[in-house]
């Protein structure tokens, strides 16, 4: 988009500007501060500028109008539709009478199509919670020392007349606790604490229940029409309802919360957030001003940097956008945290509401603090005494902080996209954690996990970029250019990110963040009118000519709100919730889940009809849904008619072989399958199908406590099989049944150094029971 837009103003405002009267110098000159206020020239950057915003809102809309289609395939697509978190809702603050009454809050929501299937009431218990994390944590102990313990057999195996290495010892309580054989005492200890969690899962059911329950309905829209009706009339109750929950993505400790406290907390964190954007934006005024080289260099410290050229340009550029960047990479942290703390459900909620949050944030922050700090200063300094000045300092000053936003470009464009290609924090700890911390299978099986995109604070900082090139575009047009820079290199990295390098099961937000950006896309274009006007206003001259431009901005803005009308009607209320038609078509003809959605509009187009075969004229249309779904983003939808029209062959080639026809089964993921269905480094969909019963559902969407196996699964690598196997064997012992080791996929180096199989699947091995380990101890290879 920037590429056109850039194309467009430069070409047709950057000369125009350069012949204005004013006289300017530099960067000035190719700006609107060059015109004069009485010049016919500004109408061409109103009326370039009311072009962009039409082309702009029409983007939008053609986007929003693929993808709701492609949202509503992926809810209904089996992949997705026959999971159980999809069928499923969370409601929380549910009042006590009905949490210790499942069947009374059953009858509430049976009234949905397919009624209801399971109510999960969520349960918690600290000492069963204290538990899990000592055995997980005594674990983690021994599955160090027994790896460690079988380095050193290999190590004495090429010995003649070796024997086998001490046992470590520890204490038992602190460092006044009896010395006791490390292996011996651990394994006992995590032996108790896996029988306790075998007989709490029996006895979960009397666990308290905390104000919030899952309801399991038996057909997907029901979940959909749950999360959008009104279920009870009294204040706040069962008020918050999410769907496509995910054991995983939720937050447990947040569902025990009153209503009337979450509420609070609410406003709390609102009133805090207020607070925290004054005090962020007096830090970094006062980190700026700190940092400016008149300011440093008028300090004997300093004094060097007054003749040097090179560092004065380095600090009077570089170096406050780089702190600027550098605090607002801490300010996510911080916002999720007062999220968290409102009593947010789940995480993929936080994300969602910090998208906005961190968005506006910036836009205060960095585009209209300080970036513009040196602008505001300028006009109220020049304006005391004389405020009819404020309007005539406009034209003048906010051009000048081009160079600021020019440089703020910049530096994301390269460093940025530098950083994001490199991924430097993670490849530092891929390659530290194994030397440092890494020292078993699974630890280093850990390390090669890939990282997860953040989506709640990547999307507010390219959205902050559109709004800086937009509302330049008729002010200083070059800077056009460098957006369109930044946008090329993350479209081009993020390509290469997404396919290698990022983990996509663990997207969690299902596309929401998509409907984010284009409303923070309809702040950037207000903003840039709301200048636009100002600007006129500035070079306004009691004349027609500058009446009409005033009333000619005005009706961009009205045309504005008619098409962000438009948009909030029409595409808005599809989005999040699965429409009553689609469920209906999907029923009436199951086969359409599995079809990409027909986002050209006919299914035959003119160049169509004359073929004799309509299997190749399907396979066509096929090919041409397919094109504009993958770059009708990137190119233009004329350009791309056109190259479909100038290379017909295009639609004649076969995509991969998944175009061709067949049917549609739904996947059955169960607890048997999920390892061998699992993905390598933890690439997993763990997610279940309706296909699982009642009481495995019941664990699998419980807390982590709850949820817990009793038995441990220990992975160490073998050594050396003389010394190491009876270890092994006393070790799943003193286990009393709960402890089973596995050896497969690691194994140590002559040197001593141990390695992780990354194609490994760990999970298809584990053991889940007492039975599971009896069993792989029968048939464990040695």
């Amino acid at each position: 988009m920037f590429s056109v837009i850039a194309i467009i103003t430069c070409s047709a405002l950057i000369p125009l500007n350069i012949l204005g009267t004013n006289n300017k110098r530099g960067l000035l000159q190719l700006s609107i501060g060059n015109l004069a206020p009485e010049s016919y020239v500004i109408w061409a950057h109103i009326g370039i500028f009311a072009l962009l915003v039409c082309w702009v809102m029409w983007s939008i809309i053609g986007e929003l109008r693929v993808y709701t289609q492609l949202r509503m395939w992926w809810l209904t697509n089996p992949e997705n539709s026959s999971r159980a978190n999809a069928n499923m809702v969370l409601v929380t603050s549910v009042p006590d009478k009905l949490v210790k009454d499942e069947q009374r809050l059953a009858d509430i929501f049976d009234v949905l199509p397919g009624g209801v299937r399971q109510v999960i009431v969520s349960r918690q218990s600290k000492e069963l919670a204290a538990i899990v994390t000592k055995r997980d944590r005594l674990a983690g102990r021994l599955e160090q020392l027994l790896t460690a313990y079988a380095v050193k057999c290999t190590a004495l195996s090429d010995q003649p007349g070796y024997v086998a290495p001490k046992h470590p010892t520890m204490r038992t309580h602190g460092v006044w606790g009896k010395r006791v054989d490390a292996f011996e005492y651990l394994a006992s200890e995590i032996a108790m604490c896996n029988h306790y969690i075998a007989q709490s899962a029996k006895t979960r059911h009397e666990y308290k229940p905390q104000s919030s329950a899952l309801i399991l309905f038996n057909q997907q829209i029901a979940a959909h029409l749950a999360a959008q009706a009104v279920i009870d009339y009294k204040p706040l109750s069962m008020g918050r309802v999410s769907t496509n929950v995910d054991p995983q993505d939720v937050i447990w400790s947040n569902l025990d919360m009153n209503p009337w406290n979450r509420r609070i907390r609410g406003y709390l964190s609102f009133l805090v957030t207020v607070a925290l954007t004054i005090v962020w934006t007096l830090v970094t005024a006062f980190l700026m001003g700190l940092v400016q080289i008149k300011n440093l260099s008028i300090l004997d410290q300093f004094s060097w940097l007054r003749d040097n050229d090179f560092a004065m340009g380095l600090f009077s550029g570089i170096v406050p956008s780089a702190i600027l960047a550098l605090l607002m990479t801490i300010l996510p942290t911080v916002l999720r945290l007062l999220l968290r703390l409102e009593g947010t459900a789940t995480r993929s909620e936080i994300d969602l509401r910090l998208l906005h949050r961190y968005y506006f944030f910036q836009v205060w922050n960095v585009y209209l603090v300080t970036i513009f700090s040196s602008s505001i200063v300028a006009i109220a300094a020049n304006s005391i005494g004389s405020p009819g000045k404020i309007v005539e300092l406009i034209q003048t000053q906010v051009p000048l902080s081009a160079t600021n936003v020019l440089i703020y470009v910049l530096l994301l464009s390269f460093i940025g996209a530098a950083k994001e290609i490199l991924q430097g924090v993670p490849l530092a700890l891929r390659y530290l954690v194994p030397i440092l911390f890494a020292r078993t299978p699974r630890a280093l099986y850990r390390a090669e996990t890939p990282s997860r995109f953040d989506w709640a604070t990547n999307i507010p900082t390219h959205s902050l970029i559109f709004l800086m090139g937009f509302s330049y575009s008729f002010i200083a047009p070059i800077v056009n250019i460098f957006v369109a820079i930044y946008f090329g290199l993350f479209y081009l990295i993020y390509r290469y990110q997404f396919l290698y390098v990022y983990n996509d099961q663990r997207w969690s937000l299902g596309g929401l963040s998509f409907p984010k950006a284009v409303k923070q896309m309809l702040v950037a274009v207000y903003i840039s009118e709301i200048y636009l006007l100002l600007m006129m206003v500035a070079k306004f001259q009691v004349s027609v000519n500058a009446i009409m431009r005033v009333i000619v901005v005005l009706g961009v803005i009205a045309g504005t709100l008619g098409a962000h009308w438009y948009i909030d009607d029409v595409y808005m209320p599809a989005i999040k919730y699965l429409p009553l038609k689609k469920a209906a078509d999907v029923e009436r003809t199951p086969h359409l889940a599995g079809e990409i959605p027909n986002v050209v509009g006919n299914r035959l187009s003119p160049s169509d009809k004359h073929l004799e075969e309509p299997l190749v004229a399907e396979q066509r249309h096929r090919r041409r849904n397919w094109i504009y779904i993958m770059y009708g983003s990137v190119v233009p939808g004329f350009l791309l008619r056109l190259a479909i029209w100038t290379f017909p062959s295009v639609l004649r080639e076969k995509v991969s072989d998944s175009d061709e026809p067949r049917p549609v089964v739904p996947r059955q993921l169960t607890t048997e399958t999920i390892g061998d269905t699992a993905n390598r480094l933890g690439m997993r969909d763990s997610r279940l199908t309706l296909g699982e019963d009642a009481a495995e559902l019941s664990r699998l969407f419980a807390c982590p406590a709850i949820r817990a196996k009793p038995v441990s699964n220990l992975w160490v690598p073998m050594g050396n099989s003389v010394l190491f196997a009876r270890l092994l064997w006393e070790v799943e012992y003193y286990g009393q049944g709960t402890i089973l080791v596995i050896t497969q996929g690691a194994q140590i180096s002559p040197r001593g150094k141990v390695y992780a199989d990354m194609d490994f699947s760990l999970a298809s091995v584990e053991a889940s029971d007492k039975e599971g380990v009896a069993h792989y101890q029968r048939t464990r290879p040695m």
